[in-house]
């Protein structure tokens, strides 16, 4: 058996970033994830005036329930989607200031408006520079009263994150009825670690979509991130494909993160799935058989699942994937362009994928900058060596230490050993 440590949860350690900064006193966040998606969460907080002082394994920040503690500053969002969505909601909330943000180049190309115009219909006074619903933008700050919001987050949940989390820190509190909603269980991380923060937000109402958040603010915590599920999901395809057997510590039937049913997926096409409460183990069985699967609520593990299709006995068709297209590429061309260079048939629709068993070749891998068809298409590397990457650092996005830890990982025999990923 391998034994794999994988790093903080970038999702887990983005919400308790805007939630320590926002909270009544100093959180402590044990083992949060170190890469650049994370750092540039933090440099942005710096510019904004909190205090954020970082250990080996954990981060001290001092909350500032009354906003920023700057009126006047630029923000460099990187590529993060997080940090540009949430790090913006987070400055509206404050008093007073002006604070301007802009991206990368692919940043810059995902959108906002959803939750640009959710908060402007709270009063906020925001402006967008080249294109409308896309950074870079400008924020005055004067505090936000509140109220009620209808909200399409159909094309990312992070809309509805970014709101929820806003509403302690609003006079009167939220209201957010919400039309459509993609990546659901990301919500459920975000209401459990919201009231972890000592927030109160109910859910009810039609089909579960309608969030009422109190007013009052957060307080402080010490708070402990979870490993990351979606780049577990890399090393658990590893064991169904090469039949190893790999276990995570850290998430276990407790666990926050709705991308680790990604074991479900394959324990469903033949690998053996055990989940106790602190860990999860795969151990591949021989056997990959083909399925359809919807994937919508565990869309950032799409293309792990296309990686590992060719291998299957059978078809693979993911459904329901479309937002998968606004993503830090679009991920199902990303993943169809890629499978054709290395000699597989596969299909394409606006929100799916359907991928022929096969024999793949070797190729370089065009990753378009995304850090996730990199992780994806090693998968296939241990089965067909020679696979390259274009641009293989974009793994510093999330997972630094990703090829070293997946070069031992094709080292390793298949006995007992253990992996340390992303020291």
């Amino acid at each position: 058996m391998t034994v794999i440590h994988i790093p903080g949860s970038k999702s887990v350690t983005a919400r308790a970033l805007f939630l320590a900064a926002a909270a009544d006193g100093t959180t402590t966040l044990v083992r949060p994830l170190l890469s650049d998606d994370t750092d540039g969460f933090a440099e942005g907080l710096s510019r904004l005036g909190y205090r954020l002082t970082r250990e080996a394994d954990r981060w001290h920040v001092e909350g500032r329930p009354a906003g920023p503690a700057v009126t006047d500053a630029d923000i460099h969002c990187r590529d993060g989607a997080t940090t540009a969505r949430f790090l913006p909601t987070l400055a509206a909330a404050g008093a007073s200031g002006t604070y301007r943000f802009d991206a990368s180049p692919q940043m810059r190309r995902r959108p906002l408006a959803p939750l640009t115009e959710a908060l402007r219909t709270l009063g906020v006074d925001l402006r967008h520079g080249a294109a409308e619903g896309h950074h870079p933008l400008r924020i005055e700050a004067a505090g936000i009263k509140g109220g009620e919001l209808t909200l399409d987050a159909g094309e990312s949940s992070q809309y509805l994150t970014a709101l929820l989390m806003l509403g302690p820190l609003t006079a009167e509190g939220l209201r957010i009825t919400v039309t459509d909603l993609v990546s659901a269980p990301y919500i459920d991380i975000t209401l459990a670690m919201m009231r972890a923060f000592g927030a109160e937000v109910g859910r009810g109402g039609p089909g579960d979509r309608v969030f009422t958040v109190a007013p009052g603010g957060y307080r402080a915590t010490t708070y402990a991130v979870e490993p990351d599920a979606s780049t577990s999901s890399y090393f658990f395809a590893a064991a169904a494909l090469t039949g190893r057997e790999i276990t995570v510590p850290g998430l276990g039937t407790g666990a926050l993160q709705g991308d680790l049913r990604f074991v479900d997926v394959l324990r469903r096409m033949g690998a053996d799935v055990r989940t106790t409460a602190d860990s999860t183990t795969v151990r591949g069985t021989g056997t990959l058989s083909g399925l359809t699967v919807d994937m919508r609520d565990i869309s950032d593990t799409m293309p792990t699942l296309a990686a590992l299709a060719p291998f299957a006995s059978g078809p693979v068709r993911i459904e329901n994937v479309g937002n998968t297209r606004v993503k830090e590429c679009d991920r199902l061309d990303a993943c169809a362009q890629n499978l054709r260079r290395m000699g597989i048939t596969v299909g394409t629709g606006p929100d799916w994928i359907e991928i022929r068993p096969g024999e793949p070749a070797a190729t370089e891998i065009a990753t378009h900058g995304d850090h996730r068809i990199v992780m994806s298409f090693a998968v296939a590397g241990l089965r067909v060596p020679g696979i390259t990457f274009d641009d293989p650092g974009c793994v510093r996005k999330t997972f630094p230490g990703f090829h070293e830890a997946f070069a031992e990982l094709s080292g390793a025999d298949d006995g007992a050993g253990t992996g340390a990923a992303g020291k």
